[in-house]
């Protein structure tokens, strides 16, 4: 009779230890399973983030771009202004400096 016992009781313990094996696996999965979720939502948010970030990008270089041909524009309006401007103080001193230079070169030294 012991023997059946012990027969019993060994066949118990090797049923609790598939059973464990069993929830064991059983939590491993779901563990894999909720992992595999987690790095397919953090792709897809850094996606969403790069996304966002290179729409920023891309504004900010329209942007600077745009003001880039404002400020291209608005250059060479004031370099056109400051030509103007020295062509007209040449042309004001112009004659003095011909009749300078016309006084030196005509002027004899003894």
């Amino acid at each position: 009779m012991d023997s059946m016992r012990g027969q019993g009781g060994i066949q118990m313990l090797l049923t609790a230890e598939q059973e464990a094996q069993q929830i064991v696996s059983a939590a491993r999965n779901v563990k894999m399973t909720r992992l595999r979720q987690a790095k397919e939502e953090a792709e897809m948010e850094v996606a969403n983030y790069r996304s966002h970030l290179e729409a920023e990008y891309k504004k900010t270089l329209s942007e600077t771009s745009g003001s880039s041909d404002s400020t291209e524009k608005r250059l060479e309006i004031e370099t056109e202004e400051k030509i103007q401007r020295l062509k007209k103080a040449a042309s004001e001193v112009s004659p003095d400096v011909i009749a300078m230079l016309m006084k030196h070169i005509t002027t004899i030294k003894t």
